[in-house]
């Protein structure tokens, strides 16, 4: 085999083990609560018709039936909590979805967002900055 078509094929397989880290992050997770450890909601992750990736809140599991979004800004002030999309135009890269916002429903507030698979769990960075350096993160759990 020359060296190229080694270089080639070593690409190829690093594309294809990216793009399925990608597609193990579809789907439904339990959102857990960074400061209490609480299930907090189900959030549906999918791809969007425009090719870029997003995730709306499926199904809240505390609080009252029929929550708004009282501290939201724009079209989302007052929306349902269930249905609302918090993660929002991410792009795939180096089998992490990245370059999107995340929205958080109890401050009203976007972050910058990055989403990777960690021990089977959703790993989820919401930060100040683009880098990524003044942030959080949140484990999510995958929903059987």
């Amino acid at each position: 085999m020359t060296k190229k078509k080694l270089i080639l094929s070593l690409l190829l397989i690093v594309g294809m083990t990216a793009s399925a880290q990608v597609s193990a992050i579809l789907g439904d997770w339990k959102t857990v609560d960074d400061k209490t450890g609480e299930i907090r909601s189900i959030v549906t992750i999918y791809r969007g018709n425009d090719g870029l990736y997003y995730g709306k809140i499926a199904k809240m599991l505390v609080g009252e039936k029929g929550l708004l979004c009282t501290e939201c800004k724009d079209e989302d002030y007052n929306a349902p909590l269930e249905s609302l999309v918090i993660i929002r135009g991410m792009q795939e890269k180096d089998g992490e979805l990245q370059g999107g916002r995340v929205l958080d429903p109890e401050s009203g507030k976007f972050y910058y967002g990055k989403i990777y698979l960690k021990d089977g769990k959703l790993v989820l960075r919401g930060s100040l900055d683009k880098r990524g350096f003044l942030g959080r993160n949140q484990t999510w759990l995958r929903v059987n």
